[in-house]
């Protein structure tokens, strides 16, 4: 969690120096880095009974990419890099597996020329699911996922160009563990992602 934090706040504060040199007027375009609280529903069934899988919590980086249509109507493009996570059965430990999920979504800006300035969003994940070793490599993932996207967050201008960013998102995302090609379990990880970061609109 630390070393995430400090990696977002040291990108953000090399990006803030440059823009608070010179006020640049604000174009369609907004990058944001931020800090993220991964926290998974852990809801699944079969192997082990209902909600008997989890998968572990984390702080992960993550930037995005927004393009302003129009002063309200934004698309966002958030990204990060593979994740990984341990995964328990009843307590005990059972085997890891990464996944990558990118996200867009379409946004609502409500006060667009405010310091403070809240939006809402929705839209679509995509998940890859890779380097799964679950019960000795016996178990495996399915290799990708499907699923929506909600979101709610604010940025608070701090400066030239320059914002403070809190999001809140729920995506959803499931996958099949098989033994044999047989489906024995399904997780729905389903993580609430509370972000905190830094932004720059060009």
């Amino acid at each position: 969690m630390r070393n995430t934090l400090r990696l977002a706040l040291l990108i953000g504060a090399a990006f803030g120096a440059t823009a608070a040199n010179a006020e640049q007027p604000e174009g369609n375009w907004m990058v944001r880095f931020r800090a993220v609280d991964l926290r998974p529903a852990n809801e699944s069934s079969g192997l082990g009974g209902n909600n008997a899988i989890h998968v572990e919590d984390k702080w992960i980086p993550e930037v995005d990419f927004s393009y302003f249509f129009t002063k309200n109507i934004a698309a966002e493009l958030i990204l990060t890099v593979p994740q990984q996570h341990d995964v328990k059965l009843n307590g005990t430990t059972i085997g890891s597996f990464k996944h990558l999920p990118p996200t867009l979504t379409l946004q609502y800006h409500f006060a667009p020329d405010a310091t403070f300035r809240p939006y809402v969003g929705a839209g679509v994940n995509y998940t890859v699911i890779s380097d799964d070793h679950l019960v000795g490599g016996a178990a495996k993932l399915d290799n990708d996922s499907w699923g929506g996207a909600l979101q709610m967050g604010f940025d608070y201008k701090i400066g030239p160009n320059s914002y403070l960013n809190f999001d809140l998102k729920k995506v959803y995302i499931q996958s099949d563990v098989k033994v044999g090609g047989a489906k024995v379990a399904e997780v729905k990880v389903d993580p609430v992602l509370i972000g905190i970061g830094w932004g720059f609109k060009f």
